[in-house]
């Protein structure tokens, strides 16, 4: 807890601001341009990286990877936007979106998946919303991506 004085005539007034574990919905916190983390990051509130992150990165909120930022290793997140380069695994709760910028290199796991034109994928995508009945897809090439699939009728093999 931290406290303020503030001195009003003979009378001194104090205020007193605690930390809450519950952050602020508009909360964002940023990892600048020319900035470089190592480790591991989490957070509870949305994330917006413009610098770099070499690790892991634990997004409770929406994690916004800007056009100049980076991330080699590890991403999950409720929620994604991806205007950058991701180089690792890709997990997301509910929505990933692919800006027109993006590269991706790496397996993506993902509830709801949107991949702009322009885009750029090399990796596997696993739709999450029933695990146990999740396909794996193979993506290869930027805006056209080379998507295979093979369905088996009920009592084939």
């Amino acid at each position: 807890m931290a406290l303020f004085g503030n001195n009003t005539g003979n009378k001194t007034e104090i205020m007193a601001r605690t930390q809450t574990s519950v952050p602020s919905p508009s909360q964002i916190n940023m990892i600048g341009e020319g900035t470089v983390f190592e480790g591991t990051l989490r957070s509870e509130s949305d994330v917006r990286i413009s610098g770099r992150i070499v690790g892991k990165l634990h997004v409770g909120g929406k994690a916004i990877v800007a056009t100049e930022g980076v991330v080699d290793g590890e991403m999950v997140a409720t929620n994604a936007e991806v205007a950058g380069s991701v180089q690792g695994e890709i997990k997301v709760k509910e929505l990933l979106v692919l800006k027109g910028s993006a590269r991706i290199d790496g397996n993506i796991e993902a509830n709801r998946l949107i991949v702009e034109e322009g885009s750029i994928f090399n990796g596997k995508c696993q739709m999450t919303k029933d695990a146990g009945k999740a396909k794996v897809h193979s993506v290869s090439q930027g805006a056209q991506p080379n998507i295979e699939s093979k369905r088996v009728a009920a009592g084939q093999s």
